[in-house]
């Protein structure tokens, strides 16, 4: 009853602060995450500005758009889960943690981010069909992106972007290894030696790429569950969707290159033969990279995870206190 003694006391007790207090889910770090994403995305889009401003009028635009064509888009789906994730997370913890508020949220925030995007490139970029190729599979990109992060599982979402960021910015590193590397797999004049030497080169790319994206998501939700200790701590399933998650976001990057920009694809492999097999190798070879990193970065966080198992109690084991 209400006029028992200390009821007043327990009534005026205010809830506790902890983030994960009637939520199903937390993840830490969200705005910093945003930024870097979309300061990333700023970069690829200024820096194929550049490219195809300082290349000439006409084939050789064309040319390097497509080839310029996968950075900006896994930018841009990298860039909008980010940014969704900080949303539906200050939704979630303004207005309580529910699916369909989260989810608008994240849903909301993608297209902001994706209307800005194709904006931006409208704006700063040549006005042309190829410009606007640019423009709207980005848009769908980073509004794709938004509606994966509205999720109520927030912290494999996290996770996934964190490793989905680090992967892409490794990628970039590593082209500056990418000559050395070739001389170490025995590159020569021959064509059938510089053939194998790329086919080890990108080998190894993507099996430190799936390296890197699995220790990411297995750091990235350890801190989770130290920064909650009282929410449920992530199980197996947890990790392996997060370790694999940059690899399918890489696949799912190449599903969008290939329906929204097609047309600038098809446009890049008429000029002359040499760009229709250049543009076929790099596609395969995105996919191939897709697949290494989902399938390394998966093992690699369950790995991380299970030695963080103890050993398996038996039953018939007697407990340390029997009382």
């Amino acid at each position: 009853m209400s006029n028992q003694p200390g009821s007043a006391t327990a009534a005026s007790v205010e809830p506790p602060s902890d983030p994960t207090t009637g939520r199903t889910g937390y993840a830490p770090g969200t705005p910093v995450l945003a930024v870097l994403a979309v300061g990333w995305l700023a970069a690829m889009l200024w820096s194929t500005r550049e490219v195809i401003h300082s290349a000439a009028v006409g084939l050789t635009a064309i040319t390097l758009s497509a080839f310029a064509l996968p950075g900006v888009i896994s930018a841009a789906l990298v860039a909008g889960a980010a940014v969704a994730l900080a949303a539906s997370e200050l939704t979630a913890r303004r207005l309580g943690d529910r699916a369909a508020l989260r989810f608008a949220a994240a849903l909301g925030a993608g297209m902001l981010l994706g209307l800005g995007t194709a904006l931006a490139i409208n704006l700063t970029y040549a006005d042309n069909a190829t410009t606007n190729t640019i423009a709207g599979t980005s848009a769908a990109a980073a509004i794709l992106g938004g509606a994966l992060a509205g999720a109520r599982t927030p912290g494999p979402v996290g996770a996934v972007v964190t490793a989905a960021l680090g992967t892409l910015l490794f990628v970039v590193a590593f082209s500056q290894a990418r000559d050395p590397l070739f001389d170490l797999f025995g590159a020569d004049d021959s064509q059938a030696s510089l053939v194998n030497a790329a086919k080890w080169v990108s080998r190894t790319e993507s099996l430190l790429a799936g390296l890197l994206a699995g220790l990411l998501a297995f750091g990235y939700l350890t801190w989770t569950r130290r920064r909650a200790p009282d929410a449920p701590a992530p199980r197996w399933p947890a990790y392996l969707v997060a370790g694999a998650g940059p690899g399918l976001l890489l696949l799912l990057t190449e599903v969008i290159i290939r329906i929204g920009g097609r047309t600038l694809l098809d446009l890049a492999g008429a000029l002359s033969e040499a760009d229709a097999v250049a543009q076929t190798s790099m596609g395969t070879s995105r996919v191939d990279n897709g697949i290494w990193v989902l399938f390394v970065g998966a093992l690699t966080a369950v790995i991380l995870f299970g030695r963080t198992l103890g050993p398996a109690r038996h039953d018939d084991e007697p407990d340390a206190d029997p009382d």
